[in-house]
């Protein structure tokens, strides 16, 4: 007879060694930080669209819940064909203003059928910075479409130094609210009448 002390010790040896084995059978993986993307000032469209994949694929992390052609169940929406249906997922933003919404504000709107649960992908730990995400938005566009976008392409939520604003008069990026219009017949800048004060109450009212 084996005492019992020995054969638990026994045991643990075995499923020890057995646990070790079947993990060295596991495809082991080394998993590096992300390297920093440098973009240069004279990125053209097409050379966006190269580094906007590198992103997807690294930095962003984007394709660790996105798919490109697949189909069944998906954590997240395919992305393939993207740019021919991103300009009607909702009314009144055209594609480009629907990716820069996706990445900036992803839970503002939510495609059927999905939950959810990206991150803003300009925040830590992620952390694009606005120039990277122009690149992403170039890879998107090829995704059924054709890139367009440039580094001096602005949006809602981004505006290059020196270029046009493109942020949308019922909200600016950062929440900013527009300022109201002078009326059709009033001159920009003429002075307003002062609001209409009204008398004092006599005594005894309400």
């Amino acid at each position: 007879m084996i005492p019992l002390p020995a054969r638990i010790g026994l045991l643990v040896l075995i499923s020890t060694a057995f646990y070790t084995y079947v993990g060295q059978l596991v495809p082991q993986k080394e998993v590096q930080p992300p390297q920093e993307t440098v973009l240069r000032a004279d990125l053209t469209t097409a050379d966006m669209v190269t580094v906007g994949r590198q992103i997807m694929e690294g930095k962003g992390l984007c394709l660790t819940c996105h798919t490109i052609g697949k189909s069944g169940a998906l954590r997240f929406p395919d992305l393939d064909g993207i740019a021919s249906r991103a300009a009607t997922r909702e009314p009144g933003l055209d594609a480009l203003e629907y990716f820069a919404k996706s990445i900036y504000a992803p839970d503002a709107f939510i495609v059927s059928g999905f939950n959810p649960g990206m991150p803003v992908i300009n925040k830590p730990p992620i952390g694009l910075t606005d120039q990277e995400i122009l690149c992403v938005i170039a890879y998107l566009q090829t995704l059924g479409g054709t890139a367009t976008v440039t580094l001096q392409t602005s949006h809602r939520y981004y505006t290059p130094p020196g270029a046009t604003p493109g942020a949308a008069p019922e909200e600016k990026a950062g929440g900013e609210k527009p300022t109201t219009p002078p009326a059709a017949n009033e001159p920009a800048g003429a002075p307003t009448a002062p609001p209409a004060v009204a008398p004092p109450a006599k005594k005894g009212e309400v």
